[in-house]
């Protein structure tokens, strides 16, 4: 049985450092998924004028004074992505490659979603389309698979998967060095539509076709609502009341990922609102 814990809170960015710090601070069990700048947003602002009390630091600084704090509460970040949230009943199982967290409550705290899904993805979603190969490679033995990379992670997991696929294509949608190993071709060309029957069978891109069992898309992020199925989604956002819940019991989200203005000190007033909640959520069913 997996360890359980009180809250899990998905995003390192202000909404999610100031729920966990509140939550820290009720004494819950908390884990925190995000990255190692908390949140690149944040971390690349060149001058900040409306926190009050640090008037003109930059995001760089405001940062280091938001880990300085964390370390202080001993709340330490997780630096794994989450590929899918199943709402359990009685709590939360959090989907990490070949682990999974449990967890009582949940707090969104994903950010903004830039950028819009490929045409057919959500229509195929389980269907041949997929956000963790390593959680699905074993589905595709002997069969034909794209990977659409957007992050290193993305090579790893292509490695992982040409070892169980008869071919492997990668579509890398970030420039760098791409260690794969010598069976997986390289396709420099975008893709633009996902099309099948029951299942996937082709992908369209800008310039060609390929013919594919199977459709991995490696974002840095997943959409919240291809994330925890069954999760409100309204304009591109999460919807929540004036408590931040949303419409599963127990799910929280908070910043950006709720709609705009895409604030730091709204996205800091929603965490700690998010996290109250949570908090009087878990210590009613105690």
């Amino acid at each position: 049985m997996s360890e359980r814990y009180d809250i899990a809170i998905v995003g390192s960015g202000p909404a999610g450092i100031t729920a966990a710090i509140n939550a820290r601070i009720r004494n819950k069990k908390i884990i925190v998924f995000g990255y190692e700048n908390l949140s690149n947003k944040l971390y690349l602002a060149p001058k900040i004028d409306n926190y009050v009390g640090f008037y003109g630091i930059s995001g760089k600084e405001l940062t280091k004074k938001f880990k300085e704090h964390l370390d202080e509460m001993n709340i330490d970040i997780t630096y794994e992505r989450v590929d899918n949230i199943y709402a359990m009943g009685d709590y939360y199982a959090l989907m990490i490659s070949d682990k999974t967290y449990e967890a009582t409550s949940l707090i969104l705290a994903t950010g903004v979603q830039f950028g819009k899904p490929f045409k057919g993805e959500s229509e195929f979603l389980g269907r041949g389309v997929g956000y963790c190969a390593t959680c699905d490679a074993p589905l595709y033995k002997n069969k034909v698979v794209t990977i659409i990379g957007y992050n290193n992670e993305s090579i790893e997991e292509a490695n992982y998967v040409s070892e169980l696929a008869s071919k492997v294509y990668f579509i890398p949608m970030f420039k760098g060095e791409y260690d794969l190993n010598s069976n997986i071709e390289i396709i420099n060309d975008k893709p633009v539509e996902i099309i099948g029957d029951s299942m996937v069978k082709k992908i369209i891109l800008r310039n060609s076709e390929l013919e594919s069992d199977g459709v991995f898309i490696l974002r840095d992020s997943i959409s919240p609502d291809q994330l925890v199925p069954g999760l409100l989604v309204e304009d591109g956002h999460i919807k929540v009341n004036r408590d931040m819940e949303t419409n599963l019991k127990g799910c929280y989200a908070a910043g950006d990922s709720t709609g705009k203005p895409y604030q730091y000190l709204k996205a800091m007033g929603e965490g700690q609102v998010a996290a109250l909640n949570a908090v009087s959520y878990i210590d009613k069913k105690c």
